[in-house]
């Protein structure tokens, strides 16, 4: 099936939301974090900007600090209320107010995401109207981000939709697999064996329903895992989970800051070890 045209499109407004706030548990003040003289925050409003298809990009906050922030580079922010237990409760705030048929939600901690991954997520929304929500996972090459409780892991089924997202590595492996089971299996270092799937931190949703999830009471899988995702996967509904290549840098801890830093000297390349 073909994509949408693009006049037909431009009917239905997209509108990229980056949820962003000051008080992290693992890293406070972590959209203020510098990477290369600027903060991680205007690296993912810059990045996220450079995607087609989006008609307007903005930063979610509740802190007048990532606000200032956010205006002082040129970027659009809106302040959200400071009761929100989780992203989702602040995209939904913010879709509430606007016009639009589909939601973009940019986690803050992907620096360096690239536009064409945000493309590659919001193509099956536009031509399957069934599926409310859609992910992105990309591979897994290194032993010790498939161990790492901060790199989330998804498994799927064999059409492309969500079994699982999980903190531990899944689905359990004794070895690595030589080969990946997507069409698009990223860039693979030298050598370098499958061990799974890590889960982008970006979602595509239809508006009307965000705004009926974020009414969902949570449920124990969510609270066991801290993973919002797997609210609607208790609830019965389906996540698309698309294939792309995609940099594995994401800022969870303090510690993370060091390798971004180290991916944006070398112009945007991954690292070679496995």
């Amino acid at each position: 099936m073909r994509e949408p045209r693009l006049a037909r499109a431009k009917s239905m407004a997209v509108v990229a939301i980056i949820p962003a706030r000051y008080a992290s548990t693992r890293f406070p003040g972590k959209p203020l974090a510098i990477i290369g003289n600027k903060p991680m925050i205007q690296h993912v409003y810059e990045n996220t900007s450079k995607a087609s298809g989006l008609d307007r990009v903005l930063v979610a906050t509740d802190d007048l600090r990532i606000f200032r922030a956010v205006r002082d580079f040129g970027g659009e922010a809106v302040l959200t209320s400071r009761t929100h237990l989780n992203g989702t409760d602040r995209l939904a705030e913010v879709a509430a107010r606007i016009k639009t048929t589909w939601v973009v939600n940019v986690q803050g901690d992907l620096p360096f995401i690239r536009p064409q991954t945000i493309r590659r997520i919001l193509r099956p929304l536009r031509l399957n109207p069934s599926i409310p929500m859609a992910t992105a996972k990309t591979p897994i090459y290194h032993r010790q981000e498939w161990i790492n409780p901060n790199v989330v892991k998804v498994v799927t089924d064999r059409r492309g939709f969500a079994l699982y997202f999980s903190r531990a590595p899944i689905p359990y492996r004794q070895e690595p697999t030589r080969k990946a089971n997507s069409r698009n299996s990223g860039v693979r270092p030298q050598g370098a064996k499958l061990w799974g799937y890590r889960h982008l931190g970006v979602y595509a949703y239809r508006r009307d329903f965000l705004l009926r999830f974020s009414r969902l009471r949570p449920t124990a899988l969510e609270r066991s895992e801290g993973l919002e995702q797997l609210r609607a996967l208790a609830y019965g509904y389906r996540i698309w989970v698309s294939d792309v290549e995609e940099t594995s840098v994401e800022v969870n801890t303090p510690g993370d800051l060091a390798e971004a830093e180290m991916y944006l000297r070398r112009g945007g390349v991954e690292r070679k070890n496995g």
